[in-house]
């Protein structure tokens, strides 16, 4: 059973949540101030960072941005149209359409990216602080079972196998 919110519980959730806000709301600005929408930078981030070299697919883009899929093809319409990404169908797959983007859609997702890595250094003592608080539990340990919002553990090396074979 989860223990009942302390007051410091409240006081971190509320600087975590005003924390990610201003830091969304700061990215919008930035996205506005290169002359594109918020969805068009979220949208250039998931075709650069997915980790296919192929490109993603839409479907892959709708998941990555939370979106339905005709959505999804709505903003990519757009973002064709202003010269920001480019369709092609997919080389093992025809029916399989996949995003890359332009030479300027990649400067100007460039230029974002230097920006928000920039923030972020600023931002990461404050954030590692609330993250840390996550992971502890009511008397300042360790939690037995992570806190949902914390971050993945790194996972550890499985034990080796038994392969009868080398025992030869």
């Amino acid at each position: 059973m989860t223990p009942t919110p302390s007051d410091d519980d409240y006081r971190r959730l509320l600087s975590l949540r005003t924390g990610l806000r201003r830091f969304l709301r700061w990215s919008e600005q930035q996205a506005q101030a290169a002359g594109l929408t918020p969805t068009q930078h979220q949208l250039m981030l998931a075709v650069r960072g997915h980790a296919d070299p192929r490109g993603p697919t839409v479907g892959d883009v709708a998941d990555h941005l939370l979106l339905r899929h005709h959505s999804a093809v709505g903003l990519i319409d757009r973002a064709e149209a202003a010269g920001l990404v480019t369709r092609r169908p997919d080389a093992d797959n025809q029916s399989v359409v996949r995003l890359h983007l332009t030479d300027t859609g990649s400067r100007q997702l460039e230029a974002l990216s230097e920006l928000h890595l920039e923030e972020l250094a600023h931002l990461a003592p404050t954030m590692q602080t609330l993250w840390d608080a996550l992971e502890r539990d009511s008397d300042g340990g360790r939690r037995a079972t992570p806190h949902p919002a914390a971050r993945p553990r790194q996972p550890t090396a499985p034990p080796p196998r038994h392969d009868p074979r080398r025992q030869l």
